[in-house]
């Protein structure tokens, strides 16, 4: 214990040993003691030499240190001790004192070489990652940063060794989630360093739900408003997204995008922009403009892009774009954000159009933006993020070009208000060297890949001055660039040539109307030779550079539609007033130049300075299209030429025979797809027909089930009714038959009636027959009495016959009524089973009424559906022979497509011997020493041509 008092600063007898000596007794002590609690001692003193001592602990101590953390783990404390004595070793990040005997490179060096002794063993960093799954402070706190140091140090070699170590990513991923902040933010500091330049560690750190967590610490922390815990949080989110196509699609799939809108939403009151403020919503643009980065795919590009209108993040980044008070540097960044959210993408693009700026009276977002690029008292990085602004606005946007176009046309140009096309005039011819570079290459891109605006522009005339009569903007283009140095303008001399000269070019490529036009002026050819035959200065180079590509511009897309200007002979003024190879030479300086290759490198424009403001990126994919068919172009005769026009006239022949075969063609699968589609029609109505046809069948099933269990449970009930009667038999004589004997009993009595009437008629016949029997006269006597006693007997008979018949249906009719009296007396005792009977047979007779009832609806349901199937069956018919009718069409249109394919292949035949017939000749003009060139010239004047046709039929 006195050696320990010694080394911590404690009175000692004797000389002081010195910081080597001192340092190798504890590491003796730390190996040999036994006890727990002098290991922790010499631990701690070694922790407090560390960062005085730092290259003699690291030597003596780190071995020693190390086994203290395989075998001490269950003592939190001298854990502690030995990460921190280790992080002090390791990190650079000393004390300003420390650092007064050393350089930083020699500081930088010996970390990067005691990290390289200690993970020399990869078991020591799978043992720190162990350590880090700790909850005690005192440990989890330093192994964090003592994992940040190695990996500053030694990032690759430390992240492999974690990618194979069973879990752990996935141990460094609970960081996040302790609740301990300072442990937090640190484990987001570490998630840095580990995911810097890893794809696969990034994919792992984002699928373990890192985005949610990142996502939430900067909502608690207060999105912008938040402090550094916020940018570290962005800056671990640019890691994992940055050049990660599968990390960026999981973000947009997760609907994280969502909750970045909220980032943006800043008050109406913007003064008191704090600096981290400032850098926090720096860093939020830059993350949004991570996900919709042209380098990204097209295809995740557009979806980003879709996904962030819909949540209303472009919107919201519009409002920022238009607000007030907003600080300089984050107005420019929010630009460039826009920009790249609405390039290429049609229905941001239409939306960014729409948006107007809250002044009296509302204008355009579009037309103060261009106000700000035209005004050079404008910081110039905000006058470059307006001009990509512009630019990403026009980027495959035809309907956005022609409303630019169209502001310049005199039918549509309003004296009232400033359009964008004023602007970009007033910009084109201002003063302003950096004024006329914008405007030209804005003018450009309304121009880009777009032949019918390239047209309409040549109809733009301006007032130059008072009594002159208006020119076109193309001749002032010209004029200008032919004055050259004597206008006095502001800053670079050649910026504002080189910004006309491109703007000129994409102007005449690909449109011969345009290049009639330009030569139609006899001082611009002349111009141009003189500039590219005069040896000037290497800042006039890049003008002459241009200059000659836009002589071959010329030369390449001309028509010949002006005699003393045919491609001939501005080949012959080339040779005779530059030469061939000069020519050549020159066109050359423009791919040769520093900031060519710049300006090639990405879409943004961003330079250093307004003097390096020279190349927009969209004009040198022009040269490196252009530069070496022109080439070509130079050194072909007027023979060749000629063949090459011959052979582009068969070509375009049967070039026109193929394109009517393909249109016809085109036409056709146009109506095979819509019989198609009226075929897929009419099954699928056949097809719900049926389903309707098998339902209706079904509910008849059900109905006659339905049925069926009604009789069936009649039936039981009429059992259980016969059942019931069985026990009311009495000496042999049913209920039913009591019934059948009192019908009868009536019948007899009805026939009893019937018989007593007839005897009442003939008692009253008889009665009448006495006295006109008595009044008769004497003479008359003997006749009346032998007919009348003739009658009398007769009726006697009858009337005896009569008597009998009753007096025998009155006996009859007695025993009847006796065997009835019989019956009631036995009948008595059953007569309240015969009222339950009766009670039961008036429910049987209510339920057959109900059955019938449902028979008569079911009855009418069947008919209806049978009726209805019957029309179903109709209309199925007939769309079936409207399927066969068109059937016979599609079989037939086949057959038309077969006979032009056939067509097509004879014409294929055609031009193979038409070919082989060329390559013969061209073997005759060979062996006659005639210079033939190859088939890529003749294809690239081919192309030419084509487009030359193109662009005659878009002419007329």
């Amino acid at each position: 214990m006195n050696f320990l008092r010694g080394v911590m600063g404690g009175p000692s007898a004797g000389p002081q040993p010195s910081g080597a000596e001192t340092i190798q007794k504890l590491c003796d002590r730390v190996a040999s003691s036994t006890l727990l609690d002098d290991r922790r001692d010499a631990v701690r003193a070694l922790k407090s030499l560390s960062k005085k001592y730092r290259l003699e602990v690291g030597i003596q101590a780190m071995e020693h240190l190390v086994r203290v953390l395989q075998t001490d783990r269950s003592d939190s404390e001298i854990i502690g001790y030995a990460l921190d004595t280790l992080y002090n070793v390791i990190s650079n990040d000393l004390e300003e004192e420390e650092q007064e005997e050393n350089s930083p490179k020699q500081v930088d060096d010996l970390g990067s070489q005691f990290t390289e002794i200690f993970i020399k063993q990869q078991e020591n960093v799978t043992l720190l990652l162990t350590l880090v799954e700790e909850f005690d402070f005192h440990v989890r706190w330093p192994g964090v940063k003592l994992l940040t140091s190695l990996l500053k140090q030694q990032g690759p070699q430390v992240q492999q060794i974690i990618l194979v170590s069973p879990m752990g990513v996935s141990r460094l991923m609970d960081l996040l989630a302790d609740s301990r902040e300072v442990i937090r933010n640190d484990g987001v500091l570490l998630l840095q360093q580990l995911t810097k330049s890893n794809a696969a560690i990034q994919k792992i750190v984002a699928f373990e739900n890192a985005f949610e967590r990142l996502l939430d610490i900067i909502t608690e922390e207060g999105n912008s408003d938040g402090g550094i815990v916020v940018e570290d949080c962005l800056l671990l989110l640019q890691n994992l997204l940055k050049n990660n196509n599968s990390n960026q699609n999981f973000f947009k799939e997760g609907s994280y995008i969502q909750r970045m809108k909220p980032w943006f939403e800043v008050g109406d009151d913007n003064c008191g922009w704090s600096a981290q403020k400032v850098t926090n919503l720096h860093l939020m643009l830059q993350l949004v403009r991570v996900l919709v980065s042209p380098t990204n795919p097209p295809g995740a590009t557009s979806s980003c892009q879709k996904a962030m209108f819909h949540c209303g993040l472009l919107q919201q980044l519009c409002t920022i774009l238009m607000a007030t008070g907003v600080p300089a540097d984050i107005l420019t960044e929010t630009i460039n954000t826009v920009s790249e959210v609405i390039r290429g993408c049609q229905m941001n693009q239409d939306y960014f159009a729409s948006v107007n700026a809250p002044s009296n009276p509302p204008r355009p977002a579009i037309v103060v933006l261009l106000m700000s690029m035209v005004n050079e008292r404008q910081p110039f990085v905000l006058r470059c993020a307006v001009l990509y602004c512009f630019q990403c606005f026009l980027y495959k946007n035809q309907k956005g070009q022609g409303e630019i176009v169209s502001t310049l046309l005199p039918s549509t140009i309003d004296g009232n208000s400033v359009s964008a096309g004023q602007l970009l005039c007033g910009g084109l011819f201002s003063t302003d060297s950096l004024s006329n570079w914008c405007a030209a290459v804005a003018l450009a891109h309304a121009l880009q890949e777009n032949a019918t605006l390239k047209e309409q522009l040549l109809r733009v005339q301006l007032a130059t001055s008072i009594g002159n009569p208006p020119v076109s903007l193309l001749q002032q283009c010209t004029n200008i660039l032919s004055q050259g140095d004597k206008i006095d303008r502001r800053g670079s001399k050649v910026q504002t040539r080189v910004g006309l000269l491109m703007l000129l070019c994409t102007w005449l490529s690909n449109c011969s109307i345009a290049v009639t036009h330009f030569l139609h002026n006899p001082a611009n050819i002349p111009f141009l030779t003189g500039q590219i035959a005069e040896n000037l200065g290497e800042e006039e180079q890049l003008v002459q550079g241009l200059c000659a590509l836009l002589l071959g511009i010329s030369i390449y897309y001309n028509d010949n539609s002006l005699e003393n200007y045919r491609k001939e002979k501005l080949k012959q003024l080339i040779e005779k007033r530059i030469g061939r190879e000069n020519f050549i030479e020159k066109l050359g300086f423009i791919s040769k130049h520093e900031l060519y290759s710049r300006a090639a490198q990405k879409p943004q424009p961003s330079f250093s300075s307004p003097d390096h403001m020279m190349f927009d990126h969209e004009f040198t994919k022009l040269v490196k299209e252009l530069e070496g068919v022109i080439s070509k172009a130079i050194y072909k005769s007027s023979e060749e030429d000629k063949k090459e026009e011959e052979v582009k006239k068969t070509l375009e022949q049967h070039d026109n025979i193929v394109t009517h075969y393909k249109k016809v063609i085109r036409e056709q699968d146009q109506e095979l797809e819509e019989l198609k589609q009226q075929v897929n029609t009419l099954k699928s109505q056949n097809e719900q027909l049926q389903t309707t046809v098998t339902q209706q069948v079904s509910q008849i099933q059900q109905h006659k089930d339905q049925y069926n269990l009604l009789k069936v449970q009649l039936g039981k009930d009429n059992q259980h009714h016969n059942s019931h009667s069985d026990t009311v038999q009495m000496n042999g004589i049913q209920v039913e038959e009591v019934s059948k004997l009192k019908e009868e009993l009536e019948e007899w009595k009805n026939k009893h009636e019937l018989l007593q009437g007839q005897l009442r008629e003939k008692d009253s016949l008889i009665e009448k027959l006495k006295p006109s029997q008595l009044e008769t006269g004497t003479e008359q006597s003997s006749q009346a009495s032998k007919s009348s006693g003739l009658e009398h007997s007769e009726l006697q008979k009858e009337l005896e016959m009569l008597r009998t018949q009753i007096q025998l249906q009155s006996a009859e009719i007695t025993k009847l009524q006796a065997e009835n009296q019989k019956l009631q007396v036995m009948n008595t005792s059953a007569d309240p089973a015969l009222g339950d009977s009766s009670a039961t047979a008036a429910k049987n007779l209510e339920l057959e009424g109900r059955l019938v009832q449902e028979v008569k609806e079911l009855k009418n349901e069947v008919k209806a559906l049978s009726e209805e199937k019957a029309s179903l069956k109709q209309h199925l018919d007939s769309s079936n022979s409207t399927v066969a009718i068109l059937q016979d069409e599609k079989s037939k249109l086949q057959q038309e497509v077969a006979e032009s394919k056939k067509e097509q292949d004879d014409l294929l035949v055609l031009l193979a011997d038409q070919d082989q017939k060329l390559s013969a000749l061209k073997n005759k003009l060979k062996d006659l020493g005639v210079p033939v060139e190859d088939e890529d010239d003749i294809e690239s004047g081919d192309q030419a041509d084509e487009d030359e046709d193109g662009d005659e039929e878009e002419q007329d």
